[in-house]
């Protein structure tokens, strides 16, 4: 198959996400969508679609207080499968183990296994489990989990070391889990951010796993990606964007940019699926909230315990800002209007390259840990959509439905709204992707 050269700019003139975003172009207008699915567009046959499953969710709070929040979080995830029926689940997670790997390795096992035993109908099973928490230059403590169901016609999952796909799988009972150290698996992608990417903070557990797979005939990507997060509310109130972001957004490109310059692998649609970290324009929020109020700096001796607070006109506080405080008066209804969608501002950049469902749900963090307050906040942050599903615009095209026409609220939204699914509400899906099936 001929492959023509994508254009490349130059990288020392154009910003990195600018040089990204016309590379991305370029390149995917020369390639067509999809070079591992067919030679040529006539060759494609509808003969059925594929319900998938797609999920992101950060569950360290599960591995922290696992007697009281393991089980509700099964519950509410098996209840989704039972209820939507799909032909392949794809089940991304952040933070496998908490905060203390070291501790909770006996908790992330009985997890698998649970799991794994609900999951009867899925007889073709793949789980990635980072869990090398001693390898500081690999650990990211990501896990991608995949279950086929017996009933899917067609699968195959490529190998990155080969670059090729791997043809001799057998459906009927086919069930692998990797775990511990991972790097020599072939079929997933993995990689830890450099260290020069953590400026602000010590060299944490943060990148990306890829896996691709060909499903009835159509291949995409799903990438499990967890970006930085913000240290210091105070310095997210700065400016916007906020020096997290920024650093959000460079490890982002960063990734995008291996992916499109990946000549050995080629591209495929793909999925991104994450704890991205992303955080509202504090800056815009807090002018947003205290219109009219005075404001009053609380310094401690050390500057450790630096507090703002902005007062009404009877001397009340209305919002507190600190380090690790971001408290309301009206916390656990202000943060779940509409108005602080206007301020989930950091994809704007990104727009042109990756695409996502209108959000029409509440902020996913940060959420009570505790079960008697499964819908209130916390006062630590200030809520925003840090988890999300982001898509490459050529999504669409391996899409069924229309992309104008689709239910999104049905599509795209929280799954246990009602109950404790830890700091962050669980995870986002998109349960009835409809993969068009593609003839080989």
């Amino acid at each position: 198959m001929h492959v023509a050269q994508p254009f490349q700019p130059n990288p020392r003139i154009l910003e990195p996400y600018m040089y990204i975003c016309m590379y991305v172009h370029a390149y995917v207008s020369i390639q067509k969508f999809n070079l591992f699915m067919v030679k040529n567009e006539k060759e494609m046959e509808t003969k059925c679609d594929t319900k998938l499953l797609l999920v992101t969710a950060n569950v360290g709070s599960l591995f922290e207080d696992p007697s009281r929040l393991q089980q509700i979080w099964l519950k509410e995830f098996l209840s989704k499968v039972s209820e939507i029926q799909p032909m392949f689940v794809g089940l991304h997670l952040q933070e496998v183990g908490g905060k203390t790997y070291e501790k909770s390795m006996e908790f992330v096992q009985e997890f698998i296994q649970s799991l794994c035993d609900s999951m009867t109908d899925y007889t073709f099973v793949r789980i990635y489990m980072d869990e090398d928490f001693k390898s500081a230059e690999h650990f990211t403590a990501l896990g991608n989990m995949y279950f086929v169901h017996t009933d899917l016609q067609s699968l195959r999952v490529w190998n990155f070391l080969t670059h090729d796909w791997e043809n001799n799988l057998n459906k009927t009972e086919d069930k692998h889990v990797y775990s511990g150290n991972i790097e020599t698996i072939p079929t997933k992608d993995k990689s830890k951010f450099p260290q020069h990417f953590f400026p602000e903070c010590k060299w944490s557990r943060k990148g990306f796993m890829r896996t691709r797979w060909e499903i009835n005939g159509t291949a995409i990507d799903l990438v499990n990606i967890h970006l930085f997060h913000d240290a210091s509310n105070l310095a997210a109130c700065e400016e916007f964007p906020s020096v997290y972001c920024k650093t959000r957004r460079r490890a982002l490109v960063h990734t995008l940019e291996r992916f499109y310059l990946d000549d050995k692998n080629g591209t495929v649609p793909f999925f991104l699926f994450g704890d991205f970290n992303f955080r509202c324009d504090t800056e815009g929020v807090v002018k947003e909230l205290t219109q009219n109020l005075t404001i009053h700096r609380v310094q401690s001796v050390k500057n450790e315990n630096t507090k703002v607070h902005y007062r009404n006109i009877t001397g009340n506080n209305v919002l507190t800002v600190g380090k690790k405080e971001f408290s309301h008066a009206d916390h656990q209804l202000k943060f779940k209007e509409d108005w602080l969608k206007n301020f989930d501002r950091e994809l704007e950049p990104l727009k042109d390259i990756l695409i996502e469902y209108p959000i029409t749900f509440v902020p996913s963090y940060p959420f009570e840990e505790d079960p008697e307050m499964p819908t209130d906040y916390m006062s630590t942050r200030c809520p925003s959509w840090c988890d999300r599903i982001l898509m490459s615009p050529h999504v669409k095209d391996v899409l069924t439905e229309d992309w104008e026409q689709m239910n999104y609220q049905k599509r795209y939204n929280l799954i246990g709204e009602a109950v404790c699914m830890g700091d962050h509400k669980g995870y986002r899906f998109l349960p009835c992707a409809q993969l068009k099936f593609q003839s080989r």
